[in-house]
């Protein structure tokens, strides 16, 4: 059974999926203008405060409130 970390736990080099976004519908919708949503594969380039992750071709920079509420499967593929 996979279970859902935050992506704050993911460790640099790191593929995973996003299953969840957790917040109000403005966070969730930031998100996803983002390219964050549901089944969206991210790689973390580098975790820590502030963390780059990176999305198709674009990277990402999150504070570590931002990323407390992004789940993901802890199976990396």
């Amino acid at each position: 059974m996979v279970s859902d970390i935050p992506l704050s736990m993911v460790r640099s080099g790191s593929i995973v999926r996003i299953s969840q976004i957790v917040g109000g519908c403005d966070d969730v919708k930031r998100m996803a203008e983002l390219g964050l949503q549901n089944g969206t594969e991210v790689e973390m380039v580098q975790s820590g405060s502030p963390c780059i992750v990176r999305v198709g071709q674009c990277k990402l920079c999150f504070r570590q409130s931002d990323i407390l509420n992004i789940l993901v499967n802890s199976e990396q593929f």
